[in-house]
């Protein structure tokens, strides 16, 4: 048999004259969790029967985390809360805590579980990393000794945190996020200030938070815009909220806004509106998964961008405000009346015509909509709505809004009231406003609880429309600002420390852009 006469010097030199280069792409994985939850999270059980039920919970992931590798992900993201769920005391959660080390110490618990203490949970979610060379990212609870005559150590001499951790595909621990902006957490510490957790990968640079710190600019948006990463990880245990914050609509606007790789794994708990997970790219949802109907978890694959800046379909950076400024008011047509939606009171202006152009403000926000109904439908109701200031009874977000919302009913008091089905479609629509704010988040959402991908668009001007034809009945449209400037930290008085600090700092960063 001959063989060919290619010189193997040849092959050689080709081999090593081949520029190395990152992956463009890379599959991702979320796994949507229905936790089994302790019988009782009010009084402390032994630490044996706290690990019995997280090795039940990790046995659940472990199925995904196989399944995930099985079909190529090299990253799988899980739950906040997915090992032993919610509403502890201090004193009840502390026997599913373990002490996680700082990354810095270059641990493998899988190889090496006894170098920190007792870590049985980090020993096993190592060892499932290693053993199925994948990254797995997992929220579990961490406690650090502190010295009990300082003042802020609390009584039982440990800090407790809510905390993400990242182990590669060789079992090593990577990442460790301590979760700082908590909702209704009383089992857990805020570090002193956000932590702003990074680490790279062949295939992209990475950054991790936790559920309610999406809201808030650091660390969320100083991964993005400071350490330029190209994707989340984001674990989170998020109830859904009606009309702007449900977890699938205000996640792929967030990624959209951000123009950032989002990996979203919500946990599954029916009974309290938990569901809804995703991987959104900046342009548009990759896959998402909404399920109120049954009580399964979900695991969702993609490919991404590993580098979504350098993808030719990066979306362009938007000025929300330009097209909104050079226009004039339209006319008012109907008397504009207030409303109120999750607490906060909107002004509406209402569509009561098939076609229009319509305009509401409310202090400095002015919201146009343009817009032409299929067909109007006599028992539905939609309004154009306008809301800018602190947001609901916690007072703490300072929200822009600007809405095409349905009503709950026809009744005009209903607006602003949860509704989850409609049936009028849009044959077009052009939404916009007078933003003082850099930060929106475009979002849409359909009849159902449902999304648009590749539906809607963001003008470089800021106008927020449709297109590809008429749309799918339509719940709301939103432009969703978020003018961190004014959140309710930078007004407290006295103010503390963290805050006087985050006030200079983003007064800093401010300067620098400017000049």
């Amino acid at each position: 048999m001959s063989t060919s006469s290619f010189p193997t010097s040849a092959v050689f030199f080709a081999l090593i004259t081949l520029p190395f280069c990152a992956p463009d792409t890379f599959k991702a994985a979320v796994y949507e969790h229905a936790v089994i939850l302790p019988s009782g999270t009010e009084v402390p059980v032994s630490q044996d029967d706290a690990l019995i039920l997280m090795n039940k919970n990790i046995d659940i992931l472990e199925t995904a985390i196989k399944q995930a590798a099985g079909q190529g992900a090299q990253i799988i993201v899980t739950p906040e809360d997915a090992l032993y769920g919610w509403k502890f005391t201090r004193e009840s959660i502390f026997p599913y805590l373990e002490d996680i080390p700082d990354p810095k110490v270059n641990w493998i618990p899988c190889q090496d579980p006894q170098r920190f203490g007792h870590s049985p949970v980090q020993e096993r979610l190592s060892c499932l990393a290693k053993s199925n060379s994948i990254y797995v990212v997992a929220n579990i609870g961490d406690k650090k000794k502190c010295n009990v005559h300082d003042s802020k150590c609390p009584s039982n001499g440990y800090y407790q945190y809510n905390t993400n951790v990242v182990y590669n595909s060789e079992g090593k621990l990577v990442a460790r996020y301590h979760k700082y902006h908590l909702y209704s957490e009383p089992q857990f510490d805020a570090p002193d200030k956000p932590e702003l957790v990074t680490f790279k990968t062949t295939f992209g640079t990475f950054g991790i938070f936790t559920c309610f710190d999406i809201l808030f600019h650091d660390p969320a948006v100083t991964l993005v815009e400071d350490h330029q990463v190209d994707t989340i990880l984001y674990p989170t245990a998020w109830m859904n909220v009606l009309p702007f914050l449900t977890a699938i609509e205000f996640h792929s606007a967030w990624a959209m806004g951000m123009r950032v790789n989002l990996l979203a794994a919500n946990t599954h708990k029916v009974g309290q509106s938990m569901t809804g997970s995703g991987i959104y790219a900046p342009h548009s949802p990759k896959t998402y998964h909404y399920d109120m109907k049954t009580d399964s978890g979900r695991i969702l694959i993609s490919e991404v961008d590993s580098h979504p800046r350098k993808s030719p379909d990066y979306p362009a950076a938007v000025n929300w405000n330009a097209y909104a400024n050079t226009i004039k008011p339209f006319p008012v047509q109907k008397k504009t009346f207030g409303g109120n939606v999750s607490h906060d009171q909107f002004n509406f202006t209402e569509l009561f015509e098939n076609s229009g152009n319509l305009t509401v403000c409310q202090k400095e926000l002015c919201c146009h909509l343009s817009y032409k109904m299929l067909e109007k439908k006599e028992n539905e109701a939609y309004v154009l709505g306008a809301f800018t200031g602190l947001h609901g009874r916690r007072q703490r977000e300072y929200w822009q809004v600007c809405t095409m919302l349905k009503c709950k009913t026809a009744d005009l008091k209903t607006c602003g009231q949860p509704a989850e089905t409609a049936s009028t479609r849009f044959e077009m629509f052009s939404l916009s406003g007078t933003f003082g704010t850099e930060y929106v988040f475009p979002e849409v959402l359909l009849s159902e609880i449902r999304l648009a991908p590749g539906k809607f668009e963001v003008l470089k001007d800021g106008r927020l429309i449709n297109k590809g034809g008429s749309s799918e009945p339509i719940l709301t449209t939103s432009l969703f600002g978020r003018w961190y400037m004014k959140d309710a930290i930078y007004n407290s008085c006295p103010p503390n420390n963290s805050a006087i600090t985050y006030l200079l700092t983003s007064i800093l960063l401010i300067i620098y852009k400017i000049l």
